[in-house]
């Protein structure tokens, strides 16, 4: 596939160190303008409506963590390596606490240091990103699979 990525200028995205692009969103906010993405991964507690692109929901109540953590590394580093060529989203009800603790465990794929993660997602993309201290605490004590420390 062709790289048919983000527009790095569009309302939600994300870029990383590597320069890869990832958008985060709100579903209780319309679609943004622009290309549809190729990939979405839709943490809700309960099942994500459906999309006429491809997607994945990871189960994650409101103000949590993921319901299963080993699912949850599998899934960003599905979305880390795929942001590299495609559109990809994250998003939750607000765009704000799972989808921010999301993309800041997807930050720390890409070799932003986990303790450092939170704040550059609320740099980069929302101020309020990673509501509560548990999500914090996950981001930190996110690596990935192999890194010994």
């Amino acid at each position: 596939m062709a790289h048919q990525t983000w527009n790095p200028d569009s309302a939600g995205v994300l870029r990383l160190p590597s320069g890869r692009l990832l958008r985060g969103r709100g579903l209780r906010h319309p679609l943004p303008d622009g290309s549809p993405p190729h990939f979405g991964v839709y943490l809700l507690g309960r099942t994500p409506p459906p999309t006429p692109w491809e997607s994945r929901p990871l189960r994650w109540p409101d103000f949590r963590l993921p319901a299963d953590r080993a699912e949850a590394r599998e899934v960003f580093t599905e979305v880390w390596r795929r942001c590299a060529v495609e559109r990809v989203e994250l998003a939750c009800g607000g765009g704000r606490g799972r989808t921010g603790t999301a993309l800041a465990c997807v930050a720390v794929l890409d070799g932003v240091p986990p303790d450092e993660a939170v704040a550059y997602v609320r740099r980069h993309y929302d101020r309020h990103a990673v509501e509560t201290p548990w999500q914090r605490r996950y981001v930190r004590h996110f690596l990935p699979r192999g890194t010994n420390s």
